[in-house]
């Protein structure tokens, strides 16, 4: 990081308590991906700074009082969290100030990067002087781009971590299959997924999507009671101790059997992730494999009579946007969607020119794949009552889309499985244990 960034300070903010609805009933605490990465320290109110120019590192921060041991136990010395993670110099946080004014009257840069929480905004204010409303603005690209950089390129370390987060992916996702009944309740099953989370000594990466109505893309509602003939997806991921994500996503038949219909639109959308998976490897952009996937899937659905007329062209003008509304993947590490904070133009484009049309818009990562990369790769169908009308109104893409048959599928939902990936030197090798994805192995995984 200090050979990336010429020149000046580079201020870390760490995360705080958040409250859910007074200051002593607080959220999980979560601390920033970028201030957990780079000083390795899991508790708040901490702020760090590394001088790029004398090479000085401190890390700041206050000594718990007796007050505060009484209601939380003994913690760890600010010194000692310093030495732990093998910073030398640890100073109290109201010395901050003066060692970021002291930076800023000699002229030297101060870079931050992009804050998303409030608290964190008005810091910087305080800091540097700057109106709530500009400091995202001034954030700073080179030492945004410097995080991006490193933080891409997982190392095997990261990548065991991120394997024990997917492995109870894994149990989460086998368990739904097995205990899911008709006469259930959605919660039911994602309560006990969440526990499955916290028993294994982690928590969730992001909140479930455990629903029957999988054309909703992030659906976190989970009130509607589970019956024969639907499908649920699951999308769910698990937090490993040290912060790492796994994001894994099956869809199955409550009934434990597909229907006729239901198996013709998933064996769809595998054969799509199969072909988007053999196209990952080094220096393919990922734009490119997302089209692939969407050349797939209008594919097969003009077997069904869904889609009609040549395939290439319905996916150039974004036909298949009926169907596939979203993105193949993202980026994955501390973060589920990584580095999103730091800003999609920077993780995800790197300069290239990001589409306005419909559905490709959404596509979170188009630049080239390298080695190193832990990335996401989950196509989908999803039938959207909502945009079939609009569509079909407009007579947009008619002659791509047969909307008389589609209306018979208008209660059909969706479906999206997802798989966690590495790219390699030469390929790609899924992560952790591979949850249940053909046909046949959903079927028996439900059946157990």
């Amino acid at each position: 990081l200090k050979r990336s960034v010429k020149s000046g300070l580079l201020l870390f903010l760490g995360n705080e308590e958040s409250p859910m609805n007074y200051p002593a009933n607080q959220y999980r605490f979560r601390q920033d991906s970028s201030f957990l990465y780079f000083w390795g320290l899991d508790t708040p109110s901490l702020a760090a700074v590394l001088d790029v120019d004398s090479g000085k590192e401190v890390l700041f921060g206050d000594d718990p009082t007796v007050a505060d041991i009484v209601w939380t136990g003994p913690q760890p010395l600010l010194r000692d969290k310093a030495a732990s993670v093998g910073v030398g110099e640890a100073q109290p946080a109201a010395n901050l100030k003066e060692i970021v004014l002291s930076a800023v009257r000699k002229g030297r840069q101060v870079h931050y990067l992009p804050p998303y929480r409030p608290e964190n905004i008005l810091k910087l204010e305080q800091l540097l002087g700057i109106h709530p409303s500009f400091v995202k603005s001034y954030a700073s690209v080179e030492f945004t781009r410097a995080a991006v950089t490193q933080r891409s390129i997982k190392a095997p370390e990261e990548i065991a971590e991120i394997e024990s987060a997917i492995n109870i992916t894994y149990e989460m996702q086998t368990y739904a299959m097995a205990m899911t009944r008709a006469g259930m309740i959605e919660r039911e099953i994602a309560g006990a997924m969440h526990g499955i989370a916290l028993a294994r000594g982690g928590d969730l990466a992001f909140p479930i999507i455990f629903s029957i109505h999988g054309e909703t893309l992030h659906n976190h509602y989970h009130g509607n009671e589970m019956r024969d003939g639907n499908i649920v997806v699951n999308d769910c991921g698990a937090e490993s101790a040290n912060g790492y994500a796994g994001d894994l996503t099956r869809t199955f038949p409550v009934s434990g059997k597909f229907t006729d219909r239901q198996k013709e639109m998933y064996q769809i959308v595998v054969d799509a992730q199969q072909k988007a998976l053999e196209a990952i490897r080094p220096n393919v952009p990922h734009r490119e494999i997302h089209l692939l996937s969407c050349r797939a899937l209008a594919s097969g659905l003009k077997q069904l009579g869904l889609m009609k007329g040549d395939v290439n062209e319905a996916v150039q003008q974004g036909a298949h946007a009926m169907f596939f509304q979203c993105g193949l993947g993202h980026m994955m590490g501390l973060d589920v969607h990584d580095m999103e904070d730091l800003g999609e133009q920077h993780v995800g484009y790197n300069g290239l020119q990001r589409s306005t049309q419909f559905g490709l818009c959404y596509l979170r990562m188009a630049k080239p794949l390298c080695p190193g990369n832990v990335i996401t790769c989950e196509p989908g169908i999803y039938i959207i009552p909502a945009l079939i009308d609009q569509w079909k109104a407009e007579r947009k893409h008619e002659q791509f889309i047969d909307y008389n048959l589609l209306e018979r599928y208008r209660d059909f939902g969706g479906i999206r499985v997802e798989d966690d990936v590495l790219v390699t030197d030469t390929g790609y090798r899924l992560l952790g244990k591979r949850v249940p994805i053909t046909v046949a192995e959903v079927e028996a995984a439900c059946a157990r």
